[in-house]
């Protein structure tokens, strides 16, 4: 188990499984969330009784709903947030590059970054309950970096991706499963059962052919992601972004003006 009782990481068998422990904010990520997932992908990389690493969100009503707003509140302009989203990219990235199959197992909102973090999963697996999307353009203000983006794009077509973020509009489980995102849809109560057969699989096939395709996947996406400081910088050293942040949770809603 991890140092960190808001993220726990456990290793049963062949399975590392990480768990966002924050039931009570959606399992919100905060900057030590990101960390300890940064550590168990090193963890399974270097334990070779590891073939399968699972994500998962306690509670039931979420998988994890984006970064916690707190972890903003001390930007200052644009170079805060390309720093904040490099911090991001190199978590995800290291996801990306775990050698053994990645599994994200979906429960609730999955939303902004925790999303992105299902999205560089190798699979998803989700109840009917499940919901995805990253409305940051009613909520924040903010955007994603070019790394991100791309992991949308490469999981849910150009379409789709601009469906979400302009529209702020939610997935459901059935219309994410329809479009190839989730790869194994479930009744609710049911995900546990569903995991196991989906693991038991993965973790019985040839484990050189599985980290060839991953790492063939990963590059074929990576070599197509263009320089994206400048719109980072934009959006995070906007006014717009710096009010939604101090009126989150407020419950009123934020004046945008396009500065």
């Amino acid at each position: 188990m991890s140092d960190d009782e808001d993220l726990t990481v456990t290793h049963d068998g062949d399975v590392l499984a990480v768990t966002f422990n924050r039931p009570a904010q959606h399992n919100a990520m905060t900057f030590a969330m990101y960390d300890g997932l940064y550590d168990a992908c090193e963890r399974a990389d270097s334990d070779d009784r590891v073939r399968v690493m699972v994500l998962r969100g306690a509670g039931g009503k979420a998988f994890a709903s984006g970064t916690d707003i707190a972890q903003f509140r001390d930007m200052r302009d644009g170079a805060d947030g390309v720093a904040y989203e490099e911090r991001i990219t190199k978590v995800v990235n290291r996801l990306e590059d775990v050698t053994v199959p990645t599994v994200a197992a979906v429960d609730g909102y999955c939303l902004g970054g925790g999303l992105v973090l299902a999205a560089v999963c190798d699979l998803r697996v989700a109840t009917t309950s499940a919901r995805f999307g990253v409305p940051i353009s009613r909520t924040l203000g903010n955007c994603l970096s070019m790394n991100s983006h791309s992991i949308l794009v490469a999981r849910l077509g150009p379409a789709r991706t601009l469906d979400l973020l302009l529209r702020a509009r939610l997935l459901d489980a059935q219309e994410a499963y329809d479009a190839g995102f989730v790869a194994q849809l479930c009744d609710d109560g049911d995900l546990a059962k569903t995991l196991a057969e989906v693991v038991t699989t993965l973790s019985s096939n040839a484990p050189l052919t599985v980290r060839a395709s991953k790492v063939a996947v990963a590059r074929l996406r990576r070599a197509a992601v263009p320089e994206g400081d400048d719109i980072v910088a934009m959006a995070f050293g906007s006014d717009d972004f710096h009010r939604a942040v101090q009126a989150f949770g407020t419950r009123q809603p934020t004046a945008w003006t396009g500065r």
